[in-house]
């Protein structure tokens, strides 16, 4: 058995684009094992990452684990082995938005991308356009983002006692949203608003992140059609899309039975300050 994955483990899943958003690097939610993990069993042609992947928010220094380093490792590496990379800002991250439209190497820092695939354009962004109480009220934003880590965090050890009860996980912040008329409506004039947009301006596909909620669905409007897709995030849901022969795939981490067997010997064997130096190292070229 242990034979068969180390075969099964070399074969990687060859996919033309994936997208991941909001992973949030630097927080208590992170699942970046898992994340690397299915970074391992992919090779993608692009990897764009739309928003929120590092925490620059609620960065601390005191918490940026070996996993969260490995994650950035990972992706440099992918990008010096041929991948493009493609960097979206979101909110959390959006110090980097001062040097948008820079590339190093493979690796490209944006604000939005428009790509063509297979005669289709797909408009790619991270999705804060559209939240009024980031845009106005910032300070609201970020208090909000430390609740929500403290929410993870909570949620965490209710789901570790449920578990050695022998009961199902249970999540609370999608308890929250699925029970606040609110957020329901926040999330349907979310998509509505890109979907619109997406059709007014003759974008087949519009991507975007933000909101946590995996979707891929058919808009449809008096002037056309559209499809909505969001990446969801790497907190709750542990999500990705995936674009290969000529069609889109919502993949889910808890569905993929062979990805957590995929690992990276070489980033297991570096340490905390061996992994700070390859990652700065790597920067400089």
């Amino acid at each position: 058995m242990f034979f068969c994955i180390n075969i099964i483990a070399l074969r990687k899943r060859k996919v033309k684009t994936v997208v991941i958003s909001d992973v949030h690097l630097g927080t208590y939610g992170c699942h970046a094992g898992e994340l690397l993990s299915y970074l391992n069993s992919v090779n993608p042609e692009k990897l764009i990452l739309n928003g929120d992947i590092i925490d620059i928010w609620q960065f601390r220094k005191r918490f940026f684990p070996k996993a969260h380093l490995q994650v950035i490792k990972k992706i440099i590496d992918l990008s010096t082995k041929g991948t493009e990379v493609y960097y979206i800002t979101g909110n959390h991250d959006e110090m980097l938005r001062k040097f948008s439209d820079v590339s190093m190497g493979n690796i490209h820092i944006l604000d939005k991308l428009i790509l063509n695939l297979d005669g289709k354009k797909a408009w790619i962004f991270h999705g804060d356009v559209f939240d009024a109480s980031i845009q106005h009220t910032k300070w609201i934003a970020k208090l909000g983002g430390w609740g929500y880590d403290f929410l993870i965090l909570l949620n965490r050890f209710i789901n570790w006692v449920l578990v050695g009860l022998g009961r199902e996980k249970y999540s609370l912040s999608k308890k929250i949203k699925n029970s606040v008329k609110k957020a329901i409506k926040y999330i349907g004039d979310f998509e509505k608003a890109a979907a619109d947009l997406a059709i007014e301006n003759g974008y087949k596909y519009v991507i975007c992140g933000h909101i946590h909620q995996p979707q891929m669905v058919r808009k449809t409007n008096k002037h056309g059609t559209c499809l909505y897709l969001n990446s969801g995030d790497w907190v709750e849901n542990l999500t990705a899309l995936e674009y290969h022969d000529k069609r889109w795939e919502l993949y889910h981490f808890s569905n993929d039975k062979l990805s957590p067997f995929y690992s990276d010997e070489d980033l297991k064997s570096l340490n905390y300050k061996e992994l700070l130096a390859a990652i700065t190292i790597t920067g400089k070229k």
